[in-house]
C-alpha cells in the first residue's frame, strides 16, 4: 500500500505537469492574439489595410490625417436609419425575426433528442460494462476492449462531425452542438473502462492506471477547449459518476482519490483556461461529496487516502482557482471573490469533517492542521481568498469544540472538578496536544489578523481578518475551558482571558493611532468587541459557573455602544447574535446552574440569570435605536421584554414552590401574583411605546396584555376560581380574593385609562370590560368569604346572602355609573348598564323563588329604588329634557 501510494504521488506530477504546461501555452497564445488585435488598431489608425503586412507589400504612404472635427458626446451618436422603403416587407431580412425563435418541432428534432442522445449514449457505454459484469457474458478483457473501441469511436465521431458540421444540419447551434455530445460520451466511457480496468480486474498496475486516467482527463481538456462548455460539463460529470457506477464491494480508496485528483486537476485547469467559474466549482462540490464517503471508520481501517485528497484538492484548488497566486487569473485590486475563497475553505470543510468522523484522529489533525495554515498563507498572498480565512477560523473552533464535548475516554480524558476521579482516566489519555492545536490556531489567526491590517485598498478585507483574529481566539478558549474545567472555576484560564483581553486591547489602541486605511476604523471597532468580550469571558472564568450566561448578556451594551462610535453593521447583527444565544442558552436550563438556584425569594440565582440579561439588553436596545430602529434593536429590545417577564414570572414561581420551578402544581396565589405583574407590565409598555415609538415595545404590549386575558380567563376566572374548589383564601378582608380579582381590576381600570387616546376603542372596551369582570368577582366571592369563611366551596347560601349579592351588585352598578357621569366615559356607563340588567335578572330570576320573607321585599324595594335613582341621574345629567331657548324680542313697531 505505502508503494503504491508513493508510485501514485509520484506519477502525479506527470499530468499537472502537462496541465501546466499546457495553461502556459494558452496563455502565450492568448497574449499573442492580444498583440495581433493591437497591432490591427494601429493599422488602422494609420490608414493601412491588415493584409499588406502579412503578404509583405509595399508600405503606401499614409493617408492625410482627417481635420478635427467637433466631439460629439458618445451617448448621443446613433448609427443612420435606412428608409423604411430600402428593405421590403417580403425580404429575408423582413422575415429573419419571425424564424429567430424555434418552435416546438424544431426545438425537440434539433435540440432535445440530441441532448437525449449524447446522455443515453454516455449511460449505455456505462452500463454495458456493468452488464457484462453481471451476466458473465464476456471475458474481463473483452468487456476492456470493447469499452475502449467504443470510446474511441463516439471521441472519433465527434471529431469528424466537428470538422464536418454537416451531421445535424444546423451548424453552429451550441445549446445542440452534436460534435461535442459525442465527444463527451466518448471520454465518459473511456473514463469508466480505465476505472474498471483498474479497479475490477487489476489489469493496470497503480502507476499505470493513474498515468491513463491522467491522459484521458487531458485529452478531455483538449476536447473541451475546442466543443465547448457542453463538452466540459458532461464530461466532468461523467468523470465524476463513473465511479460510482462501476463499483465493487471491496472499495479502494487509494486509486478512487488517484482518479479523482486527476480529474479535479483537469476540470480546474480547463475551467481557469476558460474562465469558467461554474466548472470549477462544480468540481468542488464534487470532490468535497465523495470525500465525505468512506470517512466513517467502520469502512476501512486508514484515512490516509481520504487526507490525500482533501489536501490534493486543496492545493489543485490554490494553484489554479485562486485569483492572484500562482496561475490563477488576474485579480482585482481589493476585492474578496467568492470562487477563490469558496474552493479553498470547501477542502479546508472536507478535512474538519474528517476530524470529526474520525474522533481527532492524528493524520486527520494533521492534514487539518496544515490546511488551516495553508490558507491563512494564501489569503495573506492572494487577497481574493481571503473570505476562507474567517469560515477556516470558525471550523477550528468547531474541532476544538468536538474534542471539548467528544466523550470517548480511550483519547479524552474526564473534565476534573467535582467530578474528578469519578471516572477512571486511561493512561494514554492527555492534554497537551489537543491544547497545543488550539493555541497554535488562536496565534495564528489573533497575529495573522492584526498584522493584515493596512494592507488592502478596500475594507472588506481587513474587517474579515479582524474577524477571525476575533472569533477563533475567542472560541478555542471557550473549548479548552469546558474540556479541561467543565466551566468549573478556573484562575489560570481567566489570566488567559486577561491576557487575551489586554492583547486586543493593545491592538484596538494601536488601531487607533495607525494613519487612517480603509476599514481600520471598523477593525479597530472590532478589536474592541474582543477586548469587551475577554474581559467577561475573564470574569466567567474566575467566578462561579452561570456567570458565562451573564458575562454573555453584558457582551451586549457594550457591543453596542462599540457599534454606536464605529458605525459598523457588522456589529450590530452582532450584539443581535450574542442576544439570541444567550437566549438559546437559558432554553436550555432556564434555572441557568440547574439546582443550585437557591430557595432565598428574589435573591437567587434567577435574579443574576434573568436580571442582569434584561438589563443588558434594555440598555443594548436604547444604544442600538439610538442610530437606527433596525432587526439587530428590535432583538435587542424584543429580547429585554422577553426576559424581563421571565424574570418577574419565575420569581414568583420560585416564591410560591419554594424554589423548585419545576413543580408540578398551581396555586391561585401564583396565578393572582402572575396576573398583577402581567397587567403592571402592560402598563409600562404602554407609556414605553408612547415615549420610544418602537414596534416592538407596541407588540409587546399587545402580547402581554392578551396573554394575561387568557390567565385571568382560564385561571381565575374558571379553573382556579376558590368558588369551585376547596382551596382556603385566608382572611376576611386581606386575602388571595383582593390580590387575585380585586387589585387586577384596579390594574385593569388603570390600563384601559392610560390608553385611552393611543388604543382603539375595542382595545379599551376589552381593557374595562375585564376591569368590571373582576371587580365584580371580587365583591361576588368577598360576600360569600364573609358568609361562609376561607373555603368558599363549603356549606350552602343563606336568604342573607343572597340578598347581599344583589344589594352589591346594585351599589357597584351605581358607582360605575357615578364613575363614568364623572370621568365623561361612555364604557363604564355602559358597564354599568351591564351590571345593572344583570341585577334585575337576578332580583327576578333569582331572588323571587329563593328569598323569603323580608328578605325578598327588601331586594324588590332596594332594586326598585335604585332603578328610580338611576332614571334620574340619566334625566338631570345625561340626558336633560329639551330647555326652551329664550324667545327674542318683538319687533318694534
Amino acid at each position: 500500500m505505502e508503494f503504491a501510494l508513493l508510485a501514485g504521488l509520484i506519477t502525479l506530477g506527470i499530468p499537472i505537469m502537462a496541465i501546466v504546461a499546457l495553461v502556459k501555452v494558452l496563455n502565450a497564445r492568448e497574449e499573442i492574439r492580444a498583440l495581433e488585435r493591437r497591432l490591427a488598431a494601429v493599422e488602422g489608425r494609420i490608414g493601412i489595410a491588415p493584409s499588406t503586412l502579412t503578404a509583405a507589400a509595399p508600405v503606401a504612404a499614409p493617408a492625410p490625417a482627417p481635420q478635427p472635427a467637433k466631439e460629439t458626446p458618445r451617448e448621443t451618436v446613433r448609427e443612420p436609419e435606412k428608409p423604411a422603403a430600402s428593405v421590403p416587407p417580403s425580404t429575408p431580412k423582413a422575415e429573419a425575426p419571425k424564424a429567430a425563435v424555434p418552435g416546438f418541432e424544431e426545438r425537440f428534432g434539433t435540440r432535445w433528442t440530441v441532448w437525449v442522445g449524447g446522455l443515453a449514449l454516455a449511460l449505455g457505454g456505462i452500463f454495458l460494462v456493468r452488464y457484462s459484469i453481471e451476466q458473465g457474458l464476456l471475458g474481463p478483457g473483452v468487456r476492456i476492449v470493447l469499452g475502449l473501441l467504443l470510446a474511441a469511436a463516439l471521441v472519433a465521431g465527434g471529431e469528424w462531425a466537428r470538422r464536418k458540421e454537416n451531421l445535424s444540419g444546423i451548424a453552429g447551434l451550441p445549446s445542440a452542438h452534436i460534435p461535442g455530445i459525442l465527444t463527451a460520451a466518448g471520454t465518459t466511457v473511456a473514463y469508466a473502462t480505465a476505472y474498471a480496468a483498474y479497479a475490477l480486474y487489476d489489469f493496470l498496475a497503480p502507476g499505470v492506471a493513474f498515468v491513463l486516467l491522467g491522459i484521458i482527463a487531458l485529452a478531455t481538456l483538449a476536447a473541451a477547449l475546442l466543443h465547448g462548455p457542453m463538452l466540459a460539463g458532461l464530461g466532468l460529470v461523467g468523470a465524476y459518476v463513473s465511479p460510482a457506477l462501476v463499483a465493487t464491494d471491496e472499495p479502494n480508496f487509494l486509486a478512487l482519490y488517484l482518479y479523482l485528483a486527476v480529474v479535479t486537476a483537469a476540470a480546474f485547469a480547463l475551467a481557469r483556461m476558460r474562465m469558467w467559474r461554474w466548472l470549477a466549482m462544480t468540481a468542488v462540490v464534487a470532490g468535497v461529496l465523495w470525500l465525505f464517503i468512506g470517512i466513517d471508520a467502520s469502512w476501512n481501517q486508514s484515512i490516509a487516502p481520504h487526507a490525500f485528497f482533501a489536501a490534493a484538492g486543496f492545493v489543485l484548488a490554490a494553484a489554479l482557482i485562486v485569483s492572484g497566486f500562482l496561475f490563477g487569473p488576474e485579480p482585482v485590486p481589493g476585492e474578496v471573490e467568492r470562487v477563490s475563497s469558496g474552493a479553498l475553505a470547501a477542502y479546508v470543510f472536507g478535512a474538519a469533517a474528517l476530524v470529526v468522523a474520525q474522533d481527532q484522529d492524528l493524520v486527520a489533525l494533521f492534514t487539518f492542521a496544515a490546511l488551516v495554515a495553508g490558507t491563512v498563507y494564501v489569503a495573506w498572498r492572494a487577497e481574493a481568498a481571503t473570505g476562507a480565512v474567517l469560515i477556516v477560523a470558525a471550523l477550528s473552533a468547531l474541532v476544538m469544540a468536538d474534542w471539548a464535548v467528544n466523550p470517548n475516554l480511550e483519547t479524552l480524558v474526564a473534565p476534573p472538578g467535582p467530578v474528578a476521579g469519578a471516572v477512571p482516566v486511561p493512561p494514554n489519555a492527555e492534554f497537551s496536544l489537543q491544547m497545543t492545536f488550539g493555541f497554535g490556531f488562536a496565534a495564528l489567526f489573533g497575529m495573522a489578523g492584526f498584522f493584515a491590517q493596512g494592507r488592502s485598498i478596500k475594507s472588506i478585507a481587513p474587517i474579515i481578518w479582524a474577524a477571525s483574529a476575533v472569533l477563533a481566539p475567542l472560541a478555542i478558549l471557550v473549548a479548552l475551558y469546558y474540556r479541561i474545567s467543565g466551566f468549573d472555576r478556573s484562575v489560570p484560564f481567566a489570566a488567559l482571558a486577561l491576557l487575551l483581553a489586554a492583547l486586543y486591547g493593545v491592538a484596538t489602541e494601536l488601531m487607533t493611532k495607525r494613519e487612517v486605511r480603509p476599514g481600520s476604523a471598523s477593525s479597530a471597532a472590532i478589536f474592541a468587541v474582543g477586548t469587551i468580550a475577554s474581559l467577561a469571558l475573564a470574569l466567567t472564568m474566575a467566578l462561579e459557573k452561570g456567570w458565562l450566561t451573564v458575562a454573555l448578556a453584558l457582551m451586549v451594551p457594550g457591543i453596542a455602544y462599540v457599534a454606536e462610535k464605529r458605525p459598523l453593521p457588522a456589529l450590530r447583527w452582532l450584539a443581535a447574535l450574542l442576544c439570541m444565544a444567550v437566549a438559546v442558552r437559558v432554553a436550555w436550563e432556564p434555572r441557568i446552574v440547574g439546582a443550585d438556584v437557591g430557595t432565598t425569594p428574589v435573591f437567587n440565582w434567577l435574579l443574576w440569570g434573568y436580571g442582569v440579561p434584561a438589563l443588558a439588553f434594555w440598555t443594548a436596545g436604547y444604544l442600538l435605536r439610538r442610530r437606527a430602529d433596525d432587526a439587530s434593536a428590535r432583538i435587542a429590545d424584543s429580547l429585554a421584554i422577553l426576559f424581563t417577564v421571565l424574570l418577574v414570572g419565575l420569581q414568583i414561581r420560585h416564591y410560591v414552590t419554594g424554589g423548585n420551578i419545576y413543580a408540578q402544581s398551581t396555586t391561585l396565589a401564583e396565578i393572582a401574583l402572575q396576573v398583577c405583574a402581567g397587567l403592571a407590565a402592560a402598563i409600562g409598555l404602554e407609556r414605553l411605546r408612547v415615549r420610544t415609538g418602537s414596534v416592538v415595545h407596541d407588540f409587546g404590549a399587545l402580547i402581554v396584555a392578551g396573554g394575561t386575558l387568557v390567565l385571568i380567563v382560564g385561571g381565575l376566572l374558571l379553573a382556579h376560581n376558590p368558588a369551585f374548589t376547596r382551596e382556603p383564601v385566608g382572611g376576611a378582608f386581606f386575602n388571595l380574593i383582593l390580590l387575585g380579582y380585586g387589585i387586577p381590576a384596579v390594574l385593569a381600570i388603570v390600563l384601559a385609562l392610560t390608553t385611552q387616546a393611543t388604543r382603539p376603542m375595542s382595545y379599551r372596551a376589552i381593557a374595562t370590560v375585564t376591569a368590571v369582570v373582576l371587580a365584580l368577582a371580587y365583591l361576588t366571592l368577598q360576600v360569600r368569604v364573609l358568609f361562609r369563611g376561607p373555603v368558599l366551596s363549603l356549606g350552602s347560601g343563606s336568604d342573607a346572602e343572597q340578598y347581599a349579592y344583589s344589594a352589591v351588585w346594585l351599589l357597584f352598578g351605581v358607582v360605575l355609573l357615578l364613575a363614568g357621569i364623572v370621568l365623561g366615559s361612555k364604557p363604564a356607563r355602559l358597564a354599568s348598564a351591564a351590571v345593572v340588567t344583570l341585577t334585575i335578572a337576578k332580583v327576578f330570576l333569582v331572588d323571587m323563588s329563593d328569598l323569603q320573607g323580608v328578605y325578598r321585599a327588601l331586594s324588590f324595594i332596594g332594586l326598585g329604588l335604585v332603578l328610580v335613582g338611576i332614571g334620574w341621574l340619566y334625566q338631570r345629567l345625561l340626558f336633560p329634557a329639551g330647555r326652551t331657548a329664550p324667545t327674542a324680542p318683538p319687533p318694534a313697531a
